[in-house]
């Protein structure tokens, strides 16, 4: 039984954060997606590459592949999250994606053009690891802290990551711009040894919460059939309490659509740089290393904001600053631009991150026991909706052939989250009104 609002605990589920947040930075943010361009852009061939026999643009590609992953783990994620209540093991699920993830980050330290594909292979389960990890993470929100401290809670948790993310890419920033330091000569071997250290960062860091968070508490009560049949119950149960649940729904729905083009801007920003501004690795490196500090304050910025105006409110605020952040991304020419675009971003990253985990978790039933798979119901809505963002941003550059237009799609999705947002506010002041 865990103590909620308990000082050690959550710091060691925070450190949970730090560790993997490594894997967001530098494998989907900065160093892979700038090294992973420039290796596979060619005189010969241009920004296209072959992939098992098929011709693609290299960015669509990598996109390509994240849809993928998260289509897979959006299917599994119910499954898992089922097995998980019912035998009170959610830490060892914690612990197999983790392993699992790292081990693919320190698998693509062989990553060269002519291992292309397992090296994509590899990408994607190294996403695969950090979506399941992350599930059985935030699935721990509402056991560790009381609903008056979920915002302060998620805020910690997203800004440890922040910190032990920063710290892990300033050491990589070493190796990338001064290898002549070490002796190195070999120009890939810098950003590869990054892909090495996050493997290991990820799985060293995250014994920390493993040693402190209980497994989960045994469902018995639980039908025993199959495993599918099961994981597929409980989302249908879910979904059955959150039809019901008429605010959770508008906020399920809202987050859906915004999450499309919250999560495919940080995935696909940086090739989006790399390729329209050639920005090169150690100034991409050293944006979204702005980016990130920028996020901390961000986070609690957006806790603090949502104390006094209310969580609703806040997101709708946020959401309106990336519509306006996708308009004028589709305008920028160069570097100078994009760093004031960066810090925006940057400020408002963590905090609707933060902000809708917490949101989320205050309109789940009171002293649910099945919040692992209320989690599950909310990272299979927001894997669906990365799935769609990111199969959006490849398919229109691949028909187009200008990364720019793709940035058009996000602003649509972003505007139906916000008008969803408003409608929102309206239902739950009625909710309000009649308690």
């Amino acid at each position: 039984m865990i103590t909620k609002n308990n000082k050690k605990t959550i710091r060691s589920w925070a450190f949970f954060d730090w560790a993997n947040s490594a894997y967001n930075l530098v494998i989907t943010s900065t160093i892979f997606p700038a090294y992973y361009t420039i290796i596979t852009t060619t005189k010969e061939h241009g920004d296209k590459v072959e992939f098992f026999g098929r011709t693609f643009v290299n960015t669509s590609l990598s996109n390509y592949a994240l849809s993928l992953a998260y289509l897979i783990m959006a299917f599994a994620l119910p499954m898992l999250s089922s097995i998980a209540d019912r035998r009170g093991n959610k830490k060892s699920f914690m612990k197999f994606f983790t392993y699992v993830g790292g081990a693919a980050c320190i698998g693509l330290y062989f990553f060269k053009l002519d291992t292309l594909e397992m090296s994509i292979i590899l990408f994607a389960i190294a996403a695969m690891g950090y979506i399941g990890g992350v599930l059985f993470s935030n699935s721990y929100l509402p056991e560790i802290a009381t609903e008056e401290h979920q915002d302060r809670v998620s805020a910690q948790g997203f800004s440890y990551g922040y910190i032990g993310s920063v710290l892990l890419q300033l050491i990589c920033f070493l190796f990338v711009l001064k290898p002549e330091w070490f002796g190195i000569t070999d120009a890939s071997f810098p950003p590869r040894l990054s892909f090495l250290l996050v493997g290991v960062w990820w799985i060293g860091f995250s014994q920390i919460p493993f040693s402190a968070l209980p497994n989960g508490t045994p469902q018995h009560d639980k039908v025993k059939t199959n495993i599918l049949k099961d994981g597929f119950s409980e989302l249908s149960k879910v979904w059955t309490q959150v039809k019901q649940m008429r605010v959770l729904k508008g906020f399920l729905v809202s987050f859906f659509f915004y999450s499309m083009g919250v999560q495919t801007i940080m995935l696909a920003a940086a090739g989006f740089a790399e390729k329209t501004l050639k920005l090169g690795t150690a100034k991409l490196i050293a944006v979204i290393l702005i980016i990130q500090l920028v996020a901390i304050p961000g986070a609690m910025l957006m806790s603090y904001l949502a104390k006094k105006i209310g969580n609703i409110n806040v997101l709708i605020m946020v959401v309106v600053v990336w519509i306006g952040c996708c308009v004028f991304g589709y305008y920028i020419t160069n570097e100078y631009q994009f760093y004031s675009l960066a810090a925006i971003v940057g400020l408002i990253m963590g905090g609707i991150q933060s902000l809708s985990r917490s949101t989320y978790s205050k309109y789940l039933p009171v002293d649910t026991k099945d919040s692992t798979s209320f989690f599950s119901f909310y990272d299979v809505t927001e894997k669906l909706a990365i799935v769609i963002g990111l199969f959006s941003f490849a398919y229109i550059e691949d028909l187009t052939g200008n990364i720019r237009y793709s940035i058009i799609a996000l602003a649509s999705f972003f505007i139906v989250g916000l008008v969803l947002l408003v409608l929102l506010r309206k239902n739950e002041h009625k909710e309000s009104l009649k308690l």
